[in-house]
């Protein structure tokens, strides 16, 4: 029988909004690549996956009747134990030959073959392949069992007894292969050909499915349902982008509100509409994230970015009248953004300084105490960092007014205020708001804009691919509060383990990572990591050693995900680099000297000098005599680093990492006749000592950017 395009639908109630995408995509996935399994769908079948509020489904193409049969050798026993001294079958291999499903007959066709140095007895049998309606039951299994459901629900059949465990109460279940239905059962429900439309908008209350291939369009035309997940997105896009157009505004961009909506209709009517203008006067933040979280609005932006008083609603209803719609979420909108607006003034009337005593009485950890403790800490590890840029060896740079001193007053002060909008109502109506409106609150009061500023950006980057911090203090307070963070939840063995991370270590570990290296501060990671200690007193152990492997494994997954090479990182990282600021360029001149015609062999050679030092016994040696410079290979050697270390060093200590390493370069042809000409393991002990001080010294002078044995193949 020739091949058919396929068609599985599950009906259920309304399926949680923002988990409908992954549960469509892996109904669609699983299935598939179970009946590819089976040999009853070809590798390059196209899936098409369907997800709305109210169903699952999946078009999958060529899919046969039945999977083709598949030949089958199965290793039996050796030849010594399935066979006695006369040849015939001893009871060992007759019980073996019944629990794979033959009898004594099949002892004729049994093969004898080699098996590593005995020789063992194989059965060849065809296995035959699955039926669709046996395949397509074992994948719809699969699928259900392996749906990333976020919360299982119990409910009844009909029956009154039978309980079912599912996401949502299912109904119907499509199976068709072609025009055919497939006899499979789900969650208490036969396969047929029947499905719904639209609660409102459906032609008709049932939906006659002709074939598979019919799904997509009948649903469209006779039940008004756009089935593809994905059409239905890039339709709300196309309709919120053509509403906003003619008022000269831009929808806010938001993917995941986006794709929450998508999940929430299924034939998608863009409306606009708009609220009060006075209400502009609440922060635009508080607004966007009240019409974004609880009525799943787009807000309307101008071509500044700035809010206005207009917004989008995405229907899922088609009325002739729309005005009612429209009016309707106006009015649900208003009280909703008066909240705000109350939450607003009334936090206002209290000052970020008033609420710090609050902070005191709310805990943060068990172990590590309150906020108001925490908070404490925060500003003593800040202290700590400005005295570590101050004392720099490499001249950290703050605004021509902007002393160390002034610029200690305020991170103190921001830090005093970071956490104190944490008590304020809107903050705690909105968690997401915190810094934001402790700006604002700081604003209100008068106080210095860069620690306003500051307050906000403490929490910086809290994603990947956020800004940084914009101002001094605010990179000094966003380190002391992540470091804060990771020392002392490192400090009472609170770790991230598997995809645990309770208290997002990681990426507090990556945002002082991006503040190190995207602002190259001249701090050392290993001193910021000390620094922080005296703020805890007795409360923790050192974590420095933990830490910092931790910060290693972070940075190296973060450089790789940039797009540098394995052998690029782990040369880099290999000599544990202590200042961060400086990884980059040392990326840059590891990929700059692997693309010389040098590289290669003095990546092998500096492997080969390591693994000779690596054996030596005690102390190396360092002390070079050239009177025991014998061979002049050895002595062309020597010369060529005294004459060659000096520059390396002179550009590594400018920071001209790629300058150091083509220097190094020119050693190529010296090290190339060393190795060609010279014993290293003399049998005079003085010899060897001194042939091994020389390549101690040269193993330094080629391994202060990166270590360059890492790159050899």
């Amino acid at each position: 029988m020739s091949a058919k395009n396929l068609l599985v639908e599950l009906f259920v109630e309304e399926l949680p909004p923002k988990a409908l995408k992954k549960l469509g995509e892996s109904f669609a996935a699983v299935l598939a690549d179970s009946l590819k399994a089976q040999g009853l769908a070809p590798a390059d079948a196209v899936v098409t996956p369907f997800a709305s509020p109210r169903r699952l489904a999946v078009h999958l193409s060529a899919v046969a009747a039945k999977a083709a049969d598949r030949a089958l050798q199965q290793k039996l026993m050796p030849v010594a134990v399935a066979l006695d001294a006369a040849g015939q079958p001893t009871p060992a291999l007759l019980k073996k030959l019944a629990a794979v499903g033959a009898d004594a007959s099949a002892v004729a066709q049994l093969k004898r073959a080699m098996d590593g140095k005995a020789e063992a007895l194989f059965l060849d049998s065809v296995v035959p392949g699955a039926t669709l309606a046996q395949g397509l039951q074992k994948a719809l299994d699969e699928t259900l069992a392996k749906l990333p459901i976020p919360k299982v629900m119990s409910y009844q059949l009909a029956d009154g007894w039978t309980d079912v465990k599912f996401v949502r109460p299912a109904h119907r279940l499509v199976a068709l292969h072609g025009a055919d239905v497939v006899p499979v059962t789900a969650l208490g429900l036969e396969a047929g050909r029947t499905t719904l439309g639209h609660r409102f908008e459906a032609r008709s209350a049932t939906i006659e499915l002709t074939d598979a291939d019919a799904y997509a369009t009948q649903l469209r035309e006779q039940g008004a349902v756009i089935a593809s997940f994905d059409e239905r997105r890039a339709e709300i896009q196309r309709q919120l982008q053509a509403a906003a157009a003619p008022l000269g505004l831009q929808p806010i961009d938001a993917p995941e509100l986006l794709d929450e909506v998508t999940a929430l209709v299924e034939q998608p009517q863009v409306l606009s509409c708009q609220f009060e203008p006075e209400f502009l006067a609440v922060p635009q933040e508080c607004l966007i994230l009240t019409m974004k979280a609880n009525q799943k609005y787009f807000p309307l932006l101008d071509a500044q970015g700035k809010l206005t008083h207009r917004f989008l609603v995405v229907s899922n209803i088609r009325p002739a009248d729309a005005s009612a719609v429209i009016q309707g979420n106006e009015r649900v909108v208003r009280p909703r953004l008066a909240d705000a607006k109350f939450f607003f003034d009334q936090d206002r009337k209290k000052t970020l300084a008033e609420r710090v005593p609050g902070l005191a009485k709310v805990v943060y950890h068990g172990k590590l105490g309150t906020q108001g403790e925490r908070t404490e800490r925060v500003r003593a590890i800040a202290h700590a960092i400005v005295n570590l840029l101050r004392m720099a060896t490499v001249p950290y740079t703050v605004d021509a007014k902007d002393e160390f001193e002034v610029l200690d007053s305020k991170v103190q002060q921001a830090a005093l205020l970071a956490k104190a909008d944490l008590l304020t109502d809107m903050v705690g109506e909105f968690p997401e708001l915190q810094g934001i409106m402790g700006a604002y609150y700081a604003r209100h009061e008068g106080l210095r804009d860069g620690v306003a500023i500051a307050i906000e950006d403490h929490y910086k980057p809290r994603f990947a691919g956020d800004a940084l911090p914009r101002n001094h203090t605010g990179t000094v307070v966003a380190l002391a509060d992540k470091l804060e963070t990771l020392v002392g939840l490192f400090g009472i063995g609170q770790l991230p383990t598997g995809d645990k991370d309770p208290f997002a270590l990681r990426r507090h570990a990556l945002g002082v990572i991006r503040i190190l290296v995207e602002k190259n501060l001249p701090l050392d990671l290993p001193a910021l990591i000390q620094a922080a200690l005296p703020a805890f007193g007795e409360l923790i152990t050192d974590p420095g050693e933990a830490l910092l492997t931790f910060f290693a494994d972070r940075l190296a997954v973060s450089l790789r995900d940039q797009g540098y090479s394995a052998q690029e990182v782990d040369a880099v990282l290999g000599l544990n680099p202590v200042r961060l600021g400086d990884v980059p360029r040392r990326l840059e001149a590891v990929r700059s000297f692997a693309a010389l015609p040098e590289a290669a062999s003095l990546a092998a050679a500096n492997k080969r000098v390591a693994n000779i030092l690596k054996k030596i016994e005690g102390t190396l040696p360092t002390a070079i005599d050239a009177a025991l410079l014998k061979e002049p290979a050895e002595q062309a050697l020597a010369a060529a680093i005294e004459q060659v270390q000096p520059q390396a060093d002179a550009l590594f200590e400018q920071h001209d990492y790629a300058g150091s390493l083509k220097a190094l370069a020119q050693l190529k042809a010296p090290v190339d006749a060393f190795f060609d000409g010279v014993m290293v393991n003399a049998d005079d002990a003085a010899l060897r000592a001194n042939r091994q001080a020389l390549l101690n010294r040269l193993h330094a002078a080629m391994n202060r950017v990166a270590d360059l044995a890492r790159l050899a193949a």
